[in-house]
């Protein structure tokens, strides 16, 4: 049987932001265990490494097999590169190829989405620190799912303006107006490379949600750990955010956070219920594989 191939523009048509968030959903609802993933695996190569992300539930089994070439911005060529290959559980018979940055392009802001979705009000204010795929990815998947008034994005370098023009009513700011608009916003997503802390999370609203998405790297935050102690914290597994999560692991090691505060993504999409509105939300996502397979199934079943 011969394997189809989804590049990035077939990936899109076929599975439309909602519809990716309501897979996501589907399957934290339907037995899906993120506890169950394996754990990412990494193989140091001559000129970056490779991640290995393998995935097994219901009719389907698939990896990820993405390269991450620290050098390659400098020629010309993307950092991160990869396939996906979706395969039948029962007989591991290949299925499908898929476009690897395309398909966590799609996964990465339809988790995030699904796990602060019960919170998210009628017209939210949104702030995205950072500029790439992943920064116009969540706005789209957020206006997918919610009539967002304005957006502002947060950028250093804004080597893509017209795309940011595009997904943002408001682009240039200074530092000063900046922190302004990030503490009145109702939305606050982080999808940068940032080591430390983007901004003191004093200045955010009560019911501020925040979105960080931007490193699997246990040394690197973007947020600080202040956040961490008064905030309803949802990861997408305990033990994975403890081992992978900066923004977690860090402020645990400062005192301000214990494993037990941790809320898993499948009992938060499960039972929104404890979605109150007298403390922030942050949901701090790494990626796990789980996801890859969840969306690449429900992409391919579109066809």
């Amino acid at each position: 049987m011969p394997v189809e191939f989804l590049d990035a523009t077939e990936l899109r048509a076929l599975l439309p932001p909602a519809e990716a968030v309501a897979a996501i959903e589907d399957a934290l609802r339907g037995g899906l265990d993120p506890g169950a993933d394996p754990a990412r695996g990494r193989v140091l190569l001559r000129t970056g490494e490779f991640l290995i992300m393998p995935a097994d539930f219901g009719d389907y089994a698939g990896v990820k097999v993405a390269t991450v070439a620290p050098g390659n911005p400098a020629l010309g060529r993307p950092r991160i590169q990869g396939l996906y290959v979706l395969f039948d559980a029962e007989t591991l018979t290949p299925r499908a190829l898929l476009d690897g940055p395309a398909l966590t392009a799609v996964r990465t802001p339809a988790v995030s989405v699904a796990a602060v979705r019960p919170a998210l009000g009628g017209a939210p204010r949104v702030v995205v620190y950072g500029g790439g795929p992943q920064a116009l990815g969540h706005v789209e998947t957020l206006r997918a799912v919610a009539a967002v008034d304005e957006v502002c994005h947060v950028v250093r370098h804004p080597g893509n303006y017209r795309e940011l023009a595009a997904s943002a009513r408001v682009l240039a700011y200074g530092e000063a107006e900046a922190l302004a608009a990030t503490a009145a916003a109702d939305v606050v997503v982080c999808a940068t490379g940032a080591r430390d802390p983007l901004f003191d999370s004093s200045i955010l609203r009560a019911d501020a949600i925040v979105i960080a998405i931007g490193s699997h790297d246990p040394g690197q935050r973007e947020v600080d750990a202040a956040l961490c102690r008064r905030a309803r914290v949802v990861v997408e597994d305990v033990a994975t955010a403890l081992r992978e999560a900066g923004d977690i692991v860090l402020a645990v090691a400062e005192g301000a956070l214990v494993a037990g505060d941790l809320v898993p993504l499948r009992a938060a999409v499960s039972d929104p219920r404890g979605y109150g509105r007298d403390r922030p939300l942050l949901f701090k996502g790494t990626g796990m594989s789980w996801q890859d397979l969840v969306i690449a199934v429900a992409a391919v079943s579109g066809r």
